[in-house]
């Protein structure tokens, strides 16, 4: 027995290490793809290209060359390779390096290298952080329960903008600029947005007028989904604290489905 259990400690002594050592290397490679998104926006820069360009096509193919061969790696020694390369890390990895050799056919693609900024979400992973993952389970829970009402939203808001820009069309015609309805509608998601681009403005009183109005209607539209989503997430945290009271993860915990409406 004392042999079984001396066994049994460092067996878990040598997982311990192990996760310990993949954490390190792990986190090694997050550095390394901080450094190589840095360089690629550094290399973005036009002076910085003029004085610097041959080090940084350098260090871009250094970059692309260790991810490659971890990529190949993970390929290598993962007893499930394939289901890795259909996960959606393994398409980011994969993502991750193909622009660059993509680059020598068709100049300029190796721009969208810096996709492997995503890989950096292995960082909740790597460090265990539960309290995210908690989080980021509520939101998309939050999610999937307003999907209707977020749908019903943005329908009323392309229903709003089609409205507007086409008003504004007829108000102010091509010689204030207005030249089509789409560009009206364009006009429209700018300003109830409350962007204001100014490329484009109304000159009439009536134009003024509707404008004024359609940037107070955007100021009410915008906190919409928020409090749609604020709601839900409220709803969820609620939920799983009486289910964790409560000790029962069951149906009876979850919320009802809203009733049909009365005919």
């Amino acid at each position: 027995m004392i042999a079984l259990l001396a066994r049994l400690r460092d067996t878990a002594r040598c997982h311990a290490e192990h996760r310990a050592r993949v954490r390190r290397i792990e986190a090694g490679v997050l550095v390394l793809i901080v450094l190589s998104v840095l360089v690629l926006m550094a290399d973005s820069v036009p002076e910085v290209h003029r004085r610097h360009g041959p080090l940084l096509s350098v260090l871009e193919w250094t970059f692309t060359a260790l991810f490659t061969m971890e990529y190949l790696l993970r390929l290598w020694l993962l007893r499930r390779p394939w289901r890795y390369a259909r996960s959606f890390f393994g398409v980011v990895d994969l993502l991750s390096i193909l622009p660059v050799f993509l680059a020598l056919l068709m100049p300029g693609l190796h721009v969208l290298a810096d996709v492997r900024l995503l890989r950096l979400l292995r960082l909740f992973r790597i460090l265990q952080l539960p309290f995210y993952l908690e989080e980021t389970r509520h939101l998309r829970q939050a999610l999937v329960r307003a999907r209707r009402s977020i749908l019903v939203f943005i329908g009323v808001m392309v229903l709003l903008l089609v409205l507007l820009g086409t008003v504004m069309f007829l108000v102010e015609g091509p010689r204030n600029g207005f030249n089509s309805i789409p560009t009206g509608v364009y006009w429209a998601a700018v300003t109830m947005s409350t962007t204001g681009y100014g490329d484009l403005t109304p000159q009439t009183a009536l134009g003024r007028f509707i404008t004024g109005c359609a940037i107070l209607l955007g100021y009410g539209i915008i906190a919409f989904p928020t409090g749609l989503l604020g709601a839900e997430i409220f709803a969820g945290v609620l939920q799983d604290r009486d289910a964790t009271a409560t000790g029962c993860r069951c149906s009876c915990h979850r919320r009802p489905p809203a009733a049909p409406p009365d005919p």
